[in-house]
């Protein structure tokens, strides 16, 4: 990473919230005991794969929690999990509080707008035959929402928070580079004002230095617009930059879990040692 991160301090976490500790605020996510299995062939008769194994966490209001582990484990489809995207064969999720309701109930509809993903690929995830305008306005026409303020208003707002300015909404996505693509993709998942946004590996893709402004980008959204953060990484220096807490994911169960600069700093779990030796370091 470049020296713009690394010379950075790194955030206090050391009055941040630890699973050990009883909660005495509702976390605004809390996965029970997600399990998740997949058939070995098309029919659906053979025998299963485990992909995530009993994995619980919360997430507190406002907090980043990182995901992290290599390619594999398990983290994106507990992501997927979390938003409803897919079905869990075992455990449930709560949204502050309550259990998420079934995924193509009308209910589930209006909370998705409080919950929204960043892809890890942003030249993929945006469709080529839209421009930047299109894209934007498209979460504001599928749950017929449009802005209070106005849609000219609001779409100067968004692109203004990531960095652009109005002169992109004509424009495509192959007229723009990976990083300002990328910020497209979070301006987008902005759009409805969502409480919780997952990080789905957002600068795995970027050159080092175009992906420390995006991830600086992130940590200056959350501190205005008060999100709350599922950060899925494979970096741990990455995950104690942007980080309060951490969970550490190996074949689909939790091996670890705490306070980021405490895991990065002192692991306790073997895996999560060789997790961070294998992880190069941030440069000077």
């Amino acid at each position: 990473m470049n020296a713009n991160i690394s010379r950075m301090p790194f955030s206090d976490h050391s009055a941040q919230s630890n699973l050990a500790t009883p909660q005495l605020v509702t976390p605004l996510i809390e996965a029970r005991g997600l399990t998740k299995d997949y058939s070995r062939n098309d029919s659906g008769k053979g025998s299963t794969a485990r992909v995530v194994d009993h994995v619980s966490f919360t997430i507190q209001q406002g907090e980043t929690l990182g995901l992290v582990g290599e390619s594999g484990c398990g983290k994106s489809t507990v992501a997927r999990i979390l938003l409803r995207l897919i079905e869990p064969t075992s455990g449930e999720v709560l949204f502050e509080g309550q259990p998420l309701p079934p995924a193509l109930s009308a209910e589930m509809r209006a909370l998705r707008r409080r919950m929204q993903i960043v892809f890890q690929d942003p030249y993929a995830a945006l469709n080529p035959r839209m421009n930047v305008r299109q894209i934007l306005v498209e979460p504001f026409t599928i749950h017929r929402a449009p802005p209070s303020e106005g849609l000219a208003a609001r779409l100067s707002e968004l692109l203004a928070s990531v960095g652009l300015d109005d002169s992109a909404l004509a424009r495509y996505p192959h007229e723009f580079s990976g990083g300002q693509r990328q910020r497209i993709n979070i301006a987008r998942a902005l759009a409805l004002r969502p409480s919780f946004l997952v990080l789905d590996e957002p600068v795995s893709a970027l050159d080092v230095s175009v992906g420390a402004q995006v991830i600086n980008l992130l940590r200056d959204l959350q501190r205005t617009l008060g999100l709350t953060y599922l950060f899925i990484s494979h970096s741990m220096p990455l995950v104690r930059y942007l980080c309060d807490r951490v969970a550490v994911m190996q074949r689909g169960r939790l091996v670890e879990i705490g306070d980021s600069q405490q895991v990065c700093e002192s692991p306790r779990n073997l895996y999560t040692q060789q997790l961070i030796a294998a992880t190069p370091t941030m440069p000077e």
